[in-house]
């Protein structure tokens, strides 16, 4: 009998577990998978790490767009929007180099280390795409008005 509650436990506990990741991987709210499930003091919750606020040493962006930070290979505002006269200005916050080059040849940075910036003045209204030439995934795009 009691081999049998053993595994009924583990059994149960695995099936949580996999709907939890199942919910996670999806992009469900937890909550929304774990059915009955009770959030009182003292007890678990569970959140994906998506929903988990950024900590202080994460590196942020200015509202008005004119930063940009590099880092997680991301561009971060993926697409700013400035008004025209802007000078926009990227900061390589991750551990690895990376450029700001534009497909148009409208503007290159050079190679940009850890904590090193570029920056380029935006005089005509338009949408300017840009990559990083050495991780061509890594896209943005600077809209000017």
């Amino acid at each position: 009998m009691k081999n049998r509650i053993v595994r009924w436990v583990a059994w149960a506990a695995a099936a949580v577990m996999v709907t939890l990741a199942i919910g996670a991987l999806t992009g469900t709210p937890i909550e929304q998978t774990a059915h009955g499930a009770q959030h009182r003091a003292g007890g678990m919750r569970f959140i994906r790490i998506g929903d988990a606020p950024a900590g202080d040493d994460a590196p942020t962006a200015a509202a008005d767009g004119s930063q940009v930070v590099v880092d997680n290979f991301s561009f971060t505002p993926a697409t700013a929007a400035v008004p025209v006269g802007t000078t926009v200005t990227w900061t390589n916050h991750d551990d690895i180099p990376h450029n700001v080059v534009s497909p148009e040849q409208k503007f290159k940075s050079p190679v940009l280390d850890t904590d090193e910036k570029f920056s380029h003045t935006f005089e005509a209204a338009g949408t300017y795409k840009y990559y990083c030439s050495i991780h061509p995934r890594m896209t943005g795009q600077v809209v000017v008005r």
